[in-house]
């Protein structure tokens, strides 16, 4: 080569794969691939010999489509979808309003929480999640107190608790309240003055009384029998009962893989979705338990360590709503399985069967991956 120094091709590749390496946060990735492995694990476990076996052939294919969506997430730069964030919002009203009326009516208790697009069930609620995650990034990007006036906060207020209020009538009143939990952790941590945050607190908590007045017959069960599931054992608090049973049982090293009793013959209901702690509990014990929510306590601190290191308080408002998301998720369902919390339905991250769940997680550690990637102006 004339006028240069032709590099080698073997140099080249080594570059690109340096380049590669470097656009990749490994430690984000390698645990949200080691939990996504524990729960394919776990749903072959819970579905293996039973009319759910396909379960586990439909939850590999929604993973395949989650990983492109989450490559997907990381490639695009996070600010663009800040652009789209009130027009993303608004899609997901429309959505949650047509489910609401046109919905695919679960078995459970006729709760309208789906509707299918192009023979795929999808479920608003999840895309939600991520909606309300980009609008408050939008919201809380001042670090000035006096940009948060009782005028505008009201105003974008109202617009962040409508998928709450929607999600809530369909009844989905888990989902709600982790919502809740979310736009209230997002706000306290990142708004610059916490006070209106206090008001909505109180203001939420004197609106119980109104809430349990205004809640559906089972919904009530379910909360009596997490007080107290020996009142009825062989209803509302079945499920927690046998949830206690299932975790008590794998004791400290588990049962073995398969082997789990209350999951194999199926004395829990739902275990490969809202009780998927419950099975892996009881076939790896203690032990494996802890292996578990170790890996989601990582996972937690490397977000907030991107929202630390993030280049604007844009893409750290983001890492803090998915930390905060995946944290109420992992927390509820625990709870929900250790009978320290009612029933109430909250996908376990990357471990519950669920296509919508699953894709929503992926594409949230994206948008993590993403802020993680620009972090030095990139």
């Amino acid at each position: 080569m004339k006028g240069g120094i032709e590099l080698p091709r073997t140099s080249i590749g080594v570059t690109r794969w340096r380049r590669f390496r470097a656009t990749i946060d490994w430690p984000l990735t390698i645990a949200v691939v080691l939990i996504a492995a524990i729960g394919l694990l776990n749903l072959y476990s819970a579905t293996r010999g039973t009319q759910h076996k396909a379960k586990f052939d439909q939850q590999v294919a929604w993973m395949v489509v989650g990983v492109i969506g989450f490559a997907i997430a990381t490639m695009v730069d996070y600010r663009a979808f800040l652009r789209v964030a009130w027009i993303g919002l608004g899609v997901v009203v429309v959505l949650l309003v047509v489910v609401t009326v046109l919905g695919k009516a679960a078995e459970a208790k006729g709760s309208t929480r789906w509707i299918k697009i192009g023979g795929v069930g999808i479920q608003p609620t999840e895309l939600a999640k991520l909606a309300v995650i980009m609008v408050l990034a939008r919201v809380l990007q001042e670090t000035d107190a006096s940009a948060y006036r009782w005028q505008s906060l009201a105003a974008r207020g109202a617009a962040l608790f409508m998928p709450v209020i929607l999600i809530a009538i369909q009844p989905d009143l888990g989902s709600a309240i982790l919502l809740t939990l979310v736009i209230l952790t997002v706000g306290y941590l990142a708004m610059p003055d916490v006070w209106p945050m206090v008001q909505v607190t109180l203001a939420g908590l004197m609106a119980i009384p109104v809430v349990w007045e205004n809640m559906h017959a089972y919904q009530k069960q379910r909360i009596l029998a997490f007080l107290d599931p020996s009142s009825d054992p062989t209803g509302s608090g079945w499920h927690t009962l046998q949830s206690i049973s299932a975790v008590g049982s794998g004791k400290i090293i588990g049962k073995g893989f398969m082997d789990g009793t209350q999951s194999q013959f199926n004395f829990l209901p739902e275990h490969w979705t809202d009780f998927p702690f419950s099975v892996w509990a009881e076939e790896w014990g203690f032990i494996g338990s802890v292996v578990l929510l170790l890996l989601y306590a990582f996972l937690l601190l490397w977000i907030l360590n991107v929202a630390m290191r993030a280049r604007d308080r844009t893409g750290a408002v983001i890492c803090v709503g998915v930390a905060a998301m995946t944290f109420w998720h992992v927390v509820v369902n625990v709870a929900m399985v250790l009978g320290l919390a009612p029933v109430v339905g909250v996908t376990l991250p990357f471990v519950s069967y669920g296509g919508s769940s699953l894709v929503t997680f992926f594409i949230a550690m994206g948008l993590v991956a993403s802020v993680s990637l620009r972090k030095h102006g990139y």
